[in-house]
């Protein structure tokens, strides 16, 4: 069937035929969205046969450099591939003067799958596999991220907005209060609607544990692929909207030494065919399928952790005394574990999965997610004694929390070899390597004060 027949298309292509120009970009593996401005009379190409992007694009590291070892252009000459629109993430930009529209891209093979290297497509293969075992994961977000002033300020990168040179007035922080959000409420609520118009839900909107730190929460939804998409747009919109009001969005997992870090936190439940909570039983346990789930994320943790903490800053996030876990435990209600088990309401029991960092791609989050799950739900696992409180579960697995193990732990784990694809696997690895190569030829200011004359 022609897709400009149905009616959403329709009204899509009109949006895209009337723009100034059209904004267009795939997210790569590092979550970054990369792409090109076009002229509307490409309109109809986004919409069925595709605009040419490199194949690279999805594998450049953070610094949008090529990957060297094992990368596309080193292996393959760098070819084009095709990329059509996701309709729905076609809309108006709102933070932009005139009438422009945005599209996000995924490319498509030839007989119609998507790139291996998309990370769109990665989570849309785990979702397939759901469907094909009958069941429909839901997914809810909440998401933090940090205001800053981007400028430097009394020697600082960065600063919340207002510090004064004592480095006091900004730092103070308001925890839940309504105080703090008013103070930022013209760039708030213009993100709120610019969220709105790309049919994005943010349930809740609420300061958070540092200053000038906010948390939005996603709405719960059956389309996990829609919800990765609105967590992406989100993104993008903040940044967007921060930047016209002089200010930066930042979701790197640890900005401020001294103050929280940025998470994402994910709720997860499971439905069957006819619709029905597979995990739901009793307020005080769940049935045995929320377990096997849990099972499989628990014990495949430490090999996800690279996709839920995916760079050298994600890692400042985990070390002793702060709220981000260090081992792979899990509890009923247990907001000190890994995985929080919520059953007091037994129709929306669920999984809430609590280590991953704000700076991750939410495509490979929700894929390594959903993907050691379904592999718990099908072998019957186990997730072993859960912690209560502040006692840790011995049978906890321990996480890498340095980020060279992470990738060593992703690159050799058959776990992540099944739910990624070996050939994700090989050049996500080759790509982290690389950025970890980058990084250790860097000297920070903290050595030389520690080391050139004393060492």
């Amino acid at each position: 069937m022609n897709m400009l027949t149905h009616p959403e298309i329709e009204t899509k292509l009109g949006l895209l035929s009337s723009a100034d120009y059209i904004e267009t970009f795939i997210i790569d593996v590092n979550g970054v969205p990369r792409g090109k401005w076009l002229q509307r009379d490409k309109a109809k190409a986004l919409l069925n046969g595709g605009v040419a992007i490199p194949r690279s694009a999805f594998l450049l590291d953070i610094w949008g450099r090529d990957i060297v070892e094992g990368g596309i252009v080193h292996d393959t000459g760098d070819p084009d591939g095709l990329c059509v629109a996701v309709p729905h993430s076609i809309t108006r930009m709102g933070w932009a003067e005139g009438n422009v529209v945005q599209a996000l891209l995924t490319m498509r093979e030839a007989d119609g799958r998507i790139f291996d290297l998309d990370p769109r497509g990665v989570l849309a293969r785990v979702l397939d596999r759901y469907a094909a075992a009958g069941l429909t994961p839901a997914l809810g977000v909440e998401l933090e991220f940090y205001l800053v002033d981007s400028t430097r300020h009394d020697g600082l990168r960065i600063a919340p907005r207002g510090a004064d040179e004592s480095g006091w007035r900004g730092w103070q922080i308001d925890a839940v209060g309504l105080a703090e959000v008013h103070d930022y409420e013209p760039i708030l609520r213009e993100m709120m609607a610019c969220a709105q118009a790309q049919d994005i839900t943010l349930e809740t909107l609420v300061s958070e544990a540092g200053p000038g730190q906010f948390e939005v929460t996603l709405k719960y939804s059956t389309d996990a692929l829609r919800v990765a998409d609105s967590a992406t747009l989100f993104k993008r919109t903040i940044k967007q909207v921060a930047r016209k009001h002089g200010l930066t969005a930042t979701f790197m997992a640890k900005p401020y030494g001294q103050w929280a870090g940025s998470g994402m936190h994910v709720h997860l439940s499971v439905l069957d065919r006819q619709g029905r909570n597979i995990f739901a039983a009793t307020p005080e346990r769940a049935a045995p399928a929320l377990y096997h789930a849990l099972g499989g994320i628990i014990q495949a943790m430490p090999d996800t952790m690279l996709t839920l903490a995916p760079h050298a800053n994600s890692y400042r996030r985990f070390a002793p005394g702060v709220h981000a876990p260090t081992y792979g435990d899990w509890g009923h209600d247990n907001r000190m574990a890994a995985v929080r088990v919520i059953t007091a309401d037994p129709a929306a029991s669920r999984i809430e999965h609590r280590v991953a960092g704000a700076d991750c791609n939410p495509y490979l989050a929700f894929a390594a997610l959903l993907g050691t799950a379904l592999r718990g739900l099908e072998g019957e696992m186990e997730p072993g004694e859960e912690s209560l409180g502040g006692a840790r579960s011995q049978a906890a697995p321990p996480l890498p929390i340095a980020w060279s193990g992470a990738v060593e732990r992703f690159a050799a784990s058959p776990a992540m070899a099944e739910v990624f694809g070996e050939t994700f696997q090989r050049y996500f690895t080759a790509c982290k390597r690389q950025e970890i190569s980058e990084m250790r030829k860097r000297i920070s200011d903290v050595e030389y004060d520690a080391y050139l004359k004393n060492a």
